[in-house]
């Protein structure tokens, strides 16, 4: 498929429920650490009145998505709560063989996926301090109610019990800045091995 031996860069794949901070870390990582590559994910999900195309995800048709699967086009692919999600396989090559650290910020299915393209990946899993702190985190974002929130809080612990499983490092978002420096300092560590 994907020749990753001769590969110059590192992968690092983040993941954790919904609302956990995952994009927080990941930007703030971005800031932090040298020849980042923060991949854009697509997406079949409506875009938010907040949300940029193309900066947060690439909105696209399920058709779409279908033709980029299709075509070979995205490294992982999978369904998370209705909608479809993928990574765009072209940008993450491209950052990999520029030597920089290629971020996936992707759920588990997706993490499985890729790791069996790049055995290498780094994987860290983001998890809340407590239950009790994930519902507030996600109440204040205002984007679930009622069954979907349900429906990603029962995500949640299916994702969390497969992380065990799974991931190399597990980091608990308490507090944001100690969240990214032990983000920082496993990055850091990988690329010091490459």
């Amino acid at each position: 498929m994907t020749d990753t031996k001769s590969r110059t860069g590192v992968v690092v794949i983040v993941s954790g429920p919904s609302g956990v901070g995952k994009s927080t870390i990941c930007k703030e990582i971005v800031n932090r650490v040298s020849d980042v590559y923060l991949s854009v994910s697509v997406t079949t999900r409506p875009r938010s009145e907040t949300e940029v195309d193309g900066q947060d995800y690439w909105f696209i048709s399920e058709q779409e998505l279908q033709e980029q699967i299709d075509k070979d086009l995205l490294l992982e692919h999978a369904k998370v709560f209705g909608h479809y999600y993928g990574s765009p396989k072209d940008k993450i090559i491209e950052a990999l063989d520029a030597g920089k650290v290629a971020i996936l910020e992707i759920d588990v299915q997706g993490a499985k996926q890729a790791k069996a393209v790049f055995p290498d990946a780094v994987m860290i899993f983001v998890l809340p301090p407590t239950a009790k702190a994930l519902v507030e985190r996600m109440n204040n974002r205002g984007r679930e109610a009622g069954e979907a929130a349900e429906e990603r809080l029962n995500g949640a612990s299916t994702e969390i019990a497969a992380a065990w499983q799974y991931y190399e490092y597990m980091v608990i978002n308490e507090d944001l800045q100690q969240a990214v420096n032990e983000c920082v300092q496993i990055i850091e560590n990988a690329k010091n091995k490459t």
